[in-house]
């Protein structure tokens, strides 16, 4: 592996770096958006079982609802809706602030997305941008006529040609599956606020 490395020129460490940095935001990216993280065993009860002393006025303290924005990355979505009845705010004062903490929860979801669309975009512009130097190393070298300096030129083109496409297949094909995983994740989220928010106000209008 190390000498294919070395046979492909130096434009070949900008695409290493990018397929390394790929990589990581893949793996992060599936372990994050895993149901069990966003929604953990029992989590949901939990939620509910909160709104249904609220609901019947029943003593909910602070750090009850505090600790509810704590048990998952959107957790605070459901803290959002719980610490406004609590406090007895109206269902439009309510669906405000759920809004403003919805944006921020989406903003989690697809965090480190747009970075490995950027680098599915990019890395065939960095294959052939090896290819033009191995192209340059061909015709503007002095020593053209050497079938080693050939050899070479030729072996960067293609390498980097190669590794290019071998990084942006695999990466478009991943940001394709986490997208729709982030999006599932969000359609989750929405359907269990909007059950949240109807047992909480369940005179308001339905929400999404």
């Amino acid at each position: 592996m190390y000498s294919i490395l070395l046979s492909a020129g130096w434009p070949i460490w900008p695409l290493l770096l990018i397929s390394i940095i790929g990589l990581a935001i893949v793996i992060e990216r599936a372990w994050y958006l895993r149901q069990i993280h966003l929604f953990p065993k029992d989590s949901l009860a939990t939620v509910f079982g909160l709104a249904n002393a609220i609901f019947q006025q029943k003593t909910v303290s602070g750090s009850e609802i505090s600790a509810v924005g704590q048990l998952s990355p959107v957790g605070s979505l459901f803290a959002c809706i719980l610490r406004e009845k609590a406090s007895g705010s109206s269902a439009e004062s309510a669906l405000e602030e759920l809004q403003a903490s919805a944006q921020s929860t989406w903003l989690k979801l697809e965090r480190y997305l747009g970075v490995l669309a950027t680098i599915a975009t990019i890395a065939p512009l960095l294959g052939l941008f090896g290819t033009v130097v191995g192209m340059i190393e061909i015709f503007g070298s002095q020593g053209v006529g050497s079938p080693q300096q050939l050899a070479h030129g030729i072996s960067i083109a293609l390498y980097n040609t190669a590794f290019g496409l071998l990084i942006a297949i695999p990466a478009l094909a991943a940001w394709r599956g986490l997208r729709a995983m982030a999006n599932q994740r969000q359609h989750e989220c929405e359907e269990f606020t909007r059950q949240l928010f109807k047992k909480l106000y369940p005179h308001s209008a339905d929400t999404k």
